[in-house]
C-alpha cells in the first residue's frame, strides 16, 4: 500500500462557519441563483413532470429551500456523534502529492465513463446513461424497458464501482482506508436509524408508494432498492464516498472543506440527468446550475454521515440506497416492470 504521511488535524466543528471555504460555497450558491434567474427569463427548459404544474417561481423556490431538509438531518447526525471519536479520514490516505495525483486521474476517469455512458446509451437506447433512471425522482419522460433498466445499473455498477474498488483494492488500500468497516457499529447503526426514519417519512408523505397494491409495493420496492444499488447506490459510494473523500481530506486538511467537495462531487456526477439539456450555451449553464442546485444538498448530508463515521456505508443505508430510492422510486420500477 502506498505511504500514508501523519494525521492532519482537523479544526474544531465551532470553527467551520470561519473557513474560507464555506464563504465561498455561499457566494457561489447565491451567484447561481442569480445567473439562473438572468438566464431562464422566466421559464427553465427541462422535462421534469412532477414539476410541470409547478410555475416557474415556485420551482426556483423548491430549489431555494431544498438544502433545508439535508441541514436539518446534518444537525441532527452532529448530536448523534457529539460524544464519538470521529475517524480522522487523512491518515486512510497518501501523503498529499499521490493523494493529488490519485484524485486527478479518478477523475479523468469518471469524466470519461460519464462521456462514453451518454454516447453509448444514445446508440442502444436513445437516452444517455446517467446516475439516475429516466424517472428517479422527477417523473418518467419515457418509460423504459427491463433490458435498458439492467443494462444502466451494470454500466454504473461495474464502471464506476467494481473497477475503481478493485484498482484501489490491488494498489493495497484496505477496507478500513476506503472507507468500507465501521469504527463504532453501534453508532453508526443509530445513525442510520434514525436519518432514514426522518428522511423517509419527510418523502412518504409526499410519495404516490401507497396508491399501489401490496404486491406492486412488496415485488416493486425489493426490485427498485436491486438495480438503484447496483445503478447509483454502491457507485456513488465507492467513487466518492469510499475513495474521493479520504484524499480530499489529506488534500485540504478540513473536515468542512471536504464535506463541501463530496457536495459537489455528487452534482457533477449527475450533469447528465434525463432531464439536462445541453442544445445550446443557454441551456447548457442552466443545467449545469440546476443540478448543482438539487443535488448539493443531498451531497451535504451523504458526505457528512461519511465524514462523521468515517463509513462509507453508513450514508448509503441512511440516505440513498431506501430513502429515496425505493421511497419514491418504487412506482417508476412497477411501472417499468409492468408489476400487477
Amino acid at each position: 500500500m502506498p505511504t500514508t504521511a501523519p494525521a492532519v488535524v482537523q479544526p474544531a466543528p465551532k470553527s467551520w462557519w470561519r473557513e474560507r471555504s464555506v464563504h465561498i460555497a455561499l457566494a457561489l450558491w447565491i451567484a447561481s441563483f442569480v445567473v439562473v434567474l438572468m438566464m431562464a427569463h422566466g421559464s427553465l427548459p427541462f422535462n421534469r413532470p412532477l414539476l410541470a404544474k409547478f410555475p416557474y417561481r415556485s420551482q426556483v423556490l423548491v430549489m431555494v429551500f431544498q438544502p433545508v431538509l439535508p441541514l436539518v438531518l446534518i444537525a441532527v447526525v452532529y448530536l448523534l456523534t457529539r460524544r464519538r471519536t470521529v475517524p480522522d479520514m487523512a491518515t486512510r490516505a497518501p501523503d498529499k502529492s499521490l493523494a493529488v495525483r490519485e484524485t486527478l486521474l479518478l477523475w479523468v476517469y469518471g469524466a470519461l465513463v460519464l462521456g462514453a455512458g451518454q454516447v453509448v446509451g444514445q446508440k442502444l437506447f436513445g437516452e444517455g446513461i446517467g446516475l439516475h433512471l429516466n424517472g428517479s425522482l422527477f417523473g418518467a419522460t419515457r418509460v423504459q424497458t427491463p433490458h435498458e433498466v439492467w443494462f444502466w445499473a451494470g454500466y454504473n455498477f461495474v464502471l464506476y464501482a467494481m473497477v475503481p474498488y478493485l484498482i484501489f483494492r490491488v494498489r493495497g488500500y484496505s477496507r478500513e482506508a476506503l472507507n468500507l468497516k465501521s469504527t463504532n457499529l453501534r453508532s453508526d447503526t443509530l445513525v442510520i436509524f434514525v436519518v432514514l426514519v426522518l428522511e423517509s417519512a419527510a418523502e412518504l408523505a409526499a410519495g404516490g408508494i401507497f396508491k399501489l397494491t401490496g404486491h406492486q409495493l412488496a415485488a416493486g420496492a425489493l426490485l427498485s432498492f436491486t438495480v438503484h444499488l447496483l445503478g447509483t447506490g454502491l457507485p456513488i459510494m465507492i467513487f466518492i464516498y469510499s475513495i474521493l473523500m479520504p484524499r480530499y481530506m489529506r488534500i485540504t486538511g478540513s473536515a468542512t472543506t471536504t464535506v463541501l467537495l463530496g457536495a459537489l462531487s455528487y452534482a457533477a456526477l449527475h450533469i447528465f440527468e434525463y432531464w439536462t439539456v445541453y442544445d445550446s450555451f443557454q441551456h447548457a449553464v442552466l443545467s449545469l446550475l440546476v443540478v448543482a442546485q438539487t443535488f448539493i444538498g443531498p451531497g451535504l448530508i451523504k458526505s457528512f454521515l461519511t465524514v462523521r463515521t468515517g463509513n462509507a456505508w453508513v450514508h448509503l443505508w441512511a440516505y440513498h440506497a431506501i430513502a429515496p430510492h425505493v421511497t419514491v422510486d418504487t412506482p417508476v420500477v412497477v411501472k417499468i416492470f409492468q408489476i400487477e
